[in-house]
Parts: C-alpha cells; structure tokens; sequence
C-alpha cells in the first residue's frame, strides 16, 4: 500500500480496550520507552486482527500531533 503519510513508526500492541463503536490501542514504539495510542473503530480492530502482542505500523500525520507546553 503506497501512502503519503511519512512518519511511520513500528510498535508492539500493548493493550486494546474495545468500548461499543472504538477500541482504544496502546503500542509500545519499537526501541524505546515511548507507547502511543490509537482510537480505531472495533469492525476495523478486529478486521485487521489487532491483539496484545501483534506487531503493527503506526502511521502519524504531522497536521494530528499537538503539542502543550506548561
């Protein structure tokens, strides 16, 4: 699949909370202590196969991240 996202990132799902409509999914980044999560709807959690322990791409779009400062 070709994509135009550039800030792709590999990681080991940690944990998926499955509410009625998302599943929230915590993925530890491979190489470091950061984990970063994801909000999917369920259908496509389960439909990719998303479980504790799958290795997976993390796609981030520069124009989603935020940043706060205190």
């Amino acid at each position: 699949m070709r994509l135009s996202i550039r800030n792709q990132l590999t990681g080991t799902v940690v944990s998926v909370t499955k509410g009625e409509a998302m599943a929230v999914v915590k993925v530890k980044v491979t190489g470091t202590d950061i984990e970063m999560t994801s909000a999917i709807t369920v259908d496509s959690a389960e439909e990719l196969g998303v479980e504790v322990g799958k290795e997976v791409t993390l796609l981030v779009k520069s124009t989603e991240v935020s940043l706060g400062v205190e």
